[in-house]
């Protein structure tokens, strides 16, 4: 077994092959362009049982990993914080060379058996970018209510209240009798605004219409857990992906950053918080908390009884997230069991 790391860039990629032992076999420079797939697979045919390991498989590295999938080629995802790890010992310094980062990505995958396999791309994708998409549309409404309230506060004493929306905003306008050639200017600016707003809330109402059947398409039962709107459920799925590349509801716990770190020392054991893991979706079971522990249910009941415990509502509020990572990790494998088998 020969393994090919991959060190990709945007205009070109160093491939780098190792034997079982770590001995580097062959080194070559790619430049992007529509045949590097081709010629990349051409120069590895002289190893018949091959593996290939790219850096950041689902950033700069996807439309290589993309393309050995579809070629039936076998590609594992390298995280580019663990491939500099072992940069950093089997170079024995700082040396950052193209070459020496794709033999790190190499090593890794020759030494580290718990790298996460590449699929083709699917249904979670589209949910992942359409979940993207809906961060960046309300970012810029943020923004554009910003600037908004900004103009209106010049053109109103006092402005306008909290909430602002772009009717509100129409209807208090329309009373804006501007007396200079300034206030004037600044009314026409508000205007554009308001009509930027408008575009924004239109986008936002089409985004969510697309991940409502995005979200329909996966038969997924995310949104019988009280809290979970289509918005929520599309960020997970998107997120997630394959649920079984978690072993256990513990490794899933980790990944969310809903499971605490052990601080322990000498006699002393103790936990901290978990700054780490994937921080959209701690956000998301963050706001699944907050649901619960408002509204009557389950959840609630638990959130009651840390609090009887004598724990914070910070700390209840934790320990009901960590509880819900177990719960949709789940409810995610036993959907994925009932999901009927998709066509080859």
């Amino acid at each position: 077994m020969v393994i090919i790391g991959i060190d990709p860039h945007k205009s070109s990629f160093t491939a780098v092959a190792v034997d079982r032992s770590g001995v580097t076999v062959g080194s070559r420079r790619f430049v992007v362009n529509a045949g590097t797939a081709t010629a990349l697979v051409k120069w590895c045919q002289r190893w018949p049982e091959r593996q290939y390991a790219i850096e950041g498989a689902k950033g700069l590295g996807r439309g290589i990993a993309q393309i050995l999938v579809a070629r039936g080629e076998d590609v594992v995802d390298v995280p580019s914080t663990l491939a500099m790890k072992v940069r950093v010992l089997s170079t024995g310094g700082g040396r950052k060379t193209d070459p020496d980062d794709a033999r790190a990505v190499a090593l890794t995958a020759l030494y580290h058996h718990g790298l996460h396999q590449v699929h083709r791309e699917d249904q979670s994708t589209i949910l992942r970018l359409l979940s993207e998409r809906r961060d960046d549309l309300t970012r810029e409404k943020t923004r554009v209510l910003n600037r908004l309230h900004q103009l209106l506060r010049e053109l109103i004493p006092g402005g306008v209240p909290i909430g602002l929306s772009a009717d509100k905003a129409g209807a208090a306008m329309r009373r804006i009798k501007p007396t200079t050639a300034t206030d004037a200017c600044r009314r026409d600016l508000a205007k554009d605004v308001l009509a930027d707003l408008r575009r924004i809330d239109s986008n936002i109402k089409a985004n969510e219409a697309q991940m409502r059947d995005a979200v329909a398409a996966t038969t997924t039962t995310l949104q019988e857990v009280h809290g979970i709107n289509t918005v929520l459920a599309a960020k997970l799925l998107g997120h997630i992906g394959n649920i079984t590349r978690f072993p256990s509801a513990d490794h899933f716990a980790g990944y969310t950053g809903t499971a605490p770190l052990a601080a322990s020392s000498g006699e002393n054991t103790r936990h901290r918080l978990n700054t780490g893991g994937n921080r959209q979706l701690n956000s998301v079971l963050h706001t699944i908390a907050v649901c619960q522990a408002r509204d009557p249910g389950p959840g609630r009941v638990y959130y009651q009884r840390k609090l009887d415990e004598g724990k914070t509502r910070a700390e209840a509020r934790r320990a009901l997230k960590r509880r819900l990572a177990n719960v949709l990790y789940r409810r995610m494998r036993r959907d994925q069991q009932h999901a009927p088998p998709t066509a080859a």
